[in-house]
This record gives structure tokens, sequence and C-alpha cells, in this order.
């Protein structure tokens, strides 16, 4: 299952999660890991214990819908609680 794009509409976003829902139905365990690019940018500030202060970009619709998900279903965006290397851009160097 693919999450929609930015440019995608929000009936299409809301079933997505819809579907991810209906995932967590079919499991036994609460143990659960949901992992994948959901096109969310969730910024670099704290919400609770959903996102860490290590986040990248500044929070779009995405984030906030996903961070919103996340609270409710007791989920937290673990690659915001981890500082990672400083990104850089890579030029390609002329032969």
């Amino acid at each position: 299952m693919y999450a929609p794009t930015s440019d995608s509409e929000d009936v299409e976003v809301e079933k997505f999660y819809e579907e991810i829902e209906k995932a967590k139905g079919y499991l036994k365990s609460q143990d659960i890991i949901v992992m994948g690019d959901f096109n969310a940018k969730v910024g670099d500030e704290r919400v609770e214990d959903v996102v860490g202060s290590s986040g990248i970009g500044i929070v779009n619709e995405r984030g906030n819908r996903l961070s919103e998900w996340c609270q409710i279903n007791d989920f937290t965006i673990t690659s915001t609680w981890y500082q990672n290397h400083p990104r850089r851009q890579w030029t390609r160097k002329s032969p």
C-alpha cells in the first residue's frame, strides 16, 4: 500500500488511513510497527510522545494528519527522536 502524494485529494488520504486501520484489525498482537514514506513532514517541534525534536522540514498538512493519527493510536514517529547526520547537497565532480 502506498501513501497518497502531497497532490492527492483529502478523500484519498482518509481512505489510506482507513486501510491502515483495517489492516491493524487483522493483527492479534498489540506490538505493531507501521513503516514507510507517508509523504509527510512533521517538523522538529516535539508533540507529546509522538514527534521528537529531531524531525526534518516544516510541518505540512500530511505531517499534521500523521501526527494526529499517531496520537489517536498511541504510536511514535521514531525517526524524529534521534539526531541524524546533517543533510548535505551532493555534487558530481567533473571528469
